[in-house]
């Protein structure tokens, strides 16, 4: 039998966290990993440390997958802080930074027990990103960074004393790292245009996906057909108030009531766990739409799924801040076969998958008047069964499977590299 390499995979966005996409791509990593080759070790925080747990992974109980080594950690927000406030050394990189007392010890051991060949490390917890280098300097294990977003942006993180160390722990992984993934290709550009030492050899973009197992038994209401009764929207996941401000949407839909367009017998939209939800509540009765948009809380991921099923048409919120971003969420809704109404830039990486794989009506989220025109043009479109669908093709491609391929053949060339260049060290001088 040919004999597994191995992965410290250093991820604070883990099962059983119910917060963010990202613990569906650090656990569907681990859980197919050794198919291609690799045994992981992750590395992650305590289930105290989450805001929200959600226990219905079913990755998680299959025999075995992987070992998970949970370090503790606690959210200074909620554990450390007097009043509702707290020191900021306590929240620097972020409010999980003392993890970083236990999570390299642990990760230590575990590197030395299992004889790890090297480190592997995911963000948005800056912290994690922090461990990793540490671990990385401490043992020289070669470091492996999925940065999904970019850590720095101009103005993110907002407060510029967080920002100042995040651009420093950015630029030690940048000079230690071997290898930097992205989630979207224009991501990836902007580091290699930061950053021109970089090798552009040495940044790869694996998207993310959906997981096949997450569908068993959902069987969403594909129409073909003409609809009658109401028409049922769905956006599943957070809505931020900055890179997803829906503000001109509700307006738009406001004026289509106001005008007796729409009303809610005719169409329902269902926000699920938007986040700011006391903010978008006033919203809503200040424009008098709270009966046709309505603020639902967050479900276990594959209930959220079901529930998501059963739409007519999907709503997406992509601010043009974010065009070198795109939505975790878009894949699981090209795998749920709807129509999409996407608020977003034309220019993004977003709308350039959605025209890829088809099946999206795409306008602007901040064009008011656009959004009025193309949003009575998706619903009807919807209520006759004559909006197009996305690619199943295409979708298939997006798999985590295949996302999982990739992320294992990133990992052999590294070690077939290492394994050259160790050979060129140890051959005798003539």
């Amino acid at each position: 039998m040919h004999k597994l390499n191995k992965v410290l995979f250093v991820a604070f966005h883990f099962p059983p966290c119910g917060v963010g996409s990202g613990v569906h791509r650090a656990s569907r990593f681990a859980a197919y990993l050794e198919e291609y080759g690799w045994r992981p070790y992750v590395l992650t925080v305590n289930d105290r440390a989450h805001e929200r747990t959600d226990n219905s992974s079913g990755h998680l109980n299959r025999p075995n997958p992987f070992t998970v080594l949970r370090a503790f950690a606690l959210d200074a927000q909620r554990h450390l802080a007097v009043r509702g406030r707290y020191l900021f050394i306590a929240a620097v990189p972020d409010r999980w930074a003392n993890w970083v007392l236990s999570a390299v010890p642990a990760g230590l051991i575990g590197l030395y027990r299992e004889k790890v060949d090297l480190i592997l490390v995911t963000f948005p917890i800056a912290t994690a990103v922090l461990v990793a280098l540490i671990l990385h300097r401490l043992t020289g294990k070669p470091l492996v960074v999925d940065f999904r977003d970019s850590m720095t942006e101009k103005g993110y993180p907002p407060d510029p004393r967080t920002r100042a160390i995040h651009q420093w722990i950015e630029r030690q992984v940048i000079k230690h790292g071997s290898r930097f993934i992205f989630t979207a290709r224009s991501a990836r550009q902007m580091y290699l245009d930061r950053y021109p030492e970089l090798a552009h050899s040495s940044c790869i973009v694996i998207p993310n996906g959906y997981d096949e197992d997450d569908f068993a038994d959902i069987e969403g209401r594909s129409r073909t057909d003409a609809l009658e009764g109401c028409i049922r929207l769905v956006h599943a996941g957070v809505i931020y108030p900055d890179d997803r401000d829906p503000k001109s949407f509700f307006r738009a839909v406001h004026k289509m009531r106001r005008d007796g367009v729409i009303d809610a017998r005719v169409l329902k939209i269902d926000l699920r766990a938007s986040g700011a939800e006391r903010y978008y509540a006033s919203l809503l009765r200040e424009l008098e739409i709270d009966d046709i948009v309505h603020l639902l809380p967050a479900l276990p991921h594959r209930e959220s799924l079901k529930d998501t099923a059963a739409s007519d048409g999907l709503l997406l919120f992509q601010a043009a801040s974010c065009n070198h971003q795109i939505p975790a969420k878009v894949y699981e809704y090209f795998r749920l076969n709807k129509p999409i109404l996407a608020l977003t830039a034309t220019a993004g990486d977003t709308a350039m998958l959605l025209n890829e794989v088809g099946g999206a009506t795409i306008v602007d989220l901040k064009d008011e008047e656009a959004i009025v025109r193309q949003l009575a043009a998706f619903l009807d479109a919807v209520r006759h069964g004559t909006h197009s669908l996305p690619d199943p093709n295409r979708v298939s491609v997006y798999t985590r499977k295949n996302a999982t391929a990739a992320l294992a053949r990133c990992l052999d060339q590294l070690m077939e590299l290492r394994t050259v260049q160790n050979s060129a060290l140890n051959e005798p001088v003539a």
